[in-house]
């Protein structure tokens, strides 16, 4: 079968590979639609572990079931999560699942979404696979895992209705960040980025105000909150912490949702960021089961819109190009690049 193997965000190669063998608890996975997300192109995350091949948000069709599955037969269309927490730790009995060491270490696909077919392990067909409804496409059912871990970023930041809600950053994450606060009721979505393109995303997405952010942010963020700094602050992109700590309201919530470059830290004074200001910085990883589930039912609602974050769709011999549209979004015009393996 075909792969693309991941070397760097330069170097991504289509190669071969033997289709997996299941053994009993298995499933055998067609894929039919993989997106591309932010981690992918993190490639101080991915250094050590090259060559690789990637791809963990994945729709497809089971094309083989191994002995003792019951609950899944061939031909089901489904989307599949690659991590799966234990749910017997202490971490996931504390309703920690998304730190579980098993979620963190122990599950995986094999080889990974950008390929033909995926081997699904055991522990991931039992809590980590599920039925993609049939009014739902594999390009949106793909949403499933990032949607998931926004939505425990939103739990975890205990977003409330009628909150003022600021989303810096309007790449992938940050889109669906903006499309749930307007779907659990948040009285005010504003979006922050320096791209013209991304900001007309956000507006797509659900955005009330789009605000590019500058010298003048602050301000224009109180002009256009009644004078007001943001309840709940997203951050999905490191470089506008800065501005994300001085743009949350007292007794407000910062949420550190995505992944920082290598070695970054906090620009801030203690006393100046915590002393009367009641404010909470909280931080999430990935999404439960739980979380996957509720996902495809809001994509399913149309609660989500997802499908208007596409902008690339590219067989696995144009998966390259992705990669670099991914790493390079200003370039071209890119927020989402969806991979169809059979094309």
């Amino acid at each position: 079968m075909r792969v693309l193997m991941y070397y760097s965000n330069k170097d991504v190669r289509l190669e071969e590979m033997p289709v997996p063998s299941i053994g009993a608890g298995e499933l055998l996975m067609r894929i039919m639609a993989s997106g591309i997300c932010g981690s992918d192109v993190m490639e101080w995350y991915r250094r050590n572990k090259v060559p690789l091949v990637l791809g963990h948000e994945v729709a497809g069709e089971i094309v083989k079931v191994g002995e003792g599955v019951t609950k899944f037969r061939v031909g089901d269309r489904v989307a599949a999560t690659h991590h799966v927490p234990c749910n017997t730790c202490h971490y996931c009995l504390s309703g920690h699942h998304t730190v579980c060491d098993t979620l963190l270490k122990g599950t995986h696909f094999e080889p990974g979404g950008f390929a033909e077919y995926v081997r699904i392990p055991p522990i991931n067909v039992d809590r980590g696979v599920f039925p993609i409804p049939e009014e739902v496409s594999y390009e949106e059912a793909s949403f499933m895992e990032p949607l998931a871990c926004v939505l425990r970023g939103q739990t975890n930041a205990r977003m409330k209705p009628g909150q003022t809600v600021l989303v810096l950053g309007a790449g992938i994450s940050g889109l669906l960040h903006i499309g749930l606060a307007r779907a659990l009721g948040a009285g005010l979505v504003i979006a922050g980025d320096t791209i013209p393109f991304r900001l007309t995303k956000a507006a797509e997405m659900g955005a009330h105000i789009s605000l590019e952010v500058d010298d003048r942010f602050i301000e224009n963020l109180r002009g256009a909150n009644q004078g007001n700094l943001a309840d709940l602050v997203i951050i999905c992109y490191d470089g506008f912490i800065p501005f994300a700590l001085r743009s949350v309201e007292r007794g407000g919530t910062v949420l550190f949702f995505a992944g920082a470059a290598e070695g970054a830290r906090i620009p801030a004074a203690i006393n100046d960021l915590f002393w009367r200001t009641e404010i909470t910085l909280t931080s999430t990883y990935a999404g439960s089961p739980a979380d996957c589930s509720a996902a495809l039912r809001m994509i399913r609602a149309g609660s989500v819109p997802v499908s208007r974050m596409i902008t690339h769709r590219l067989s696995l011999a144009e998966g390259a190009r992705g990669f670099q549209a991914v790493a390079s979004p200003v370039e071209h015009d890119c927020v989402k690049v969806i991979v169809e393996p059979q094309r």
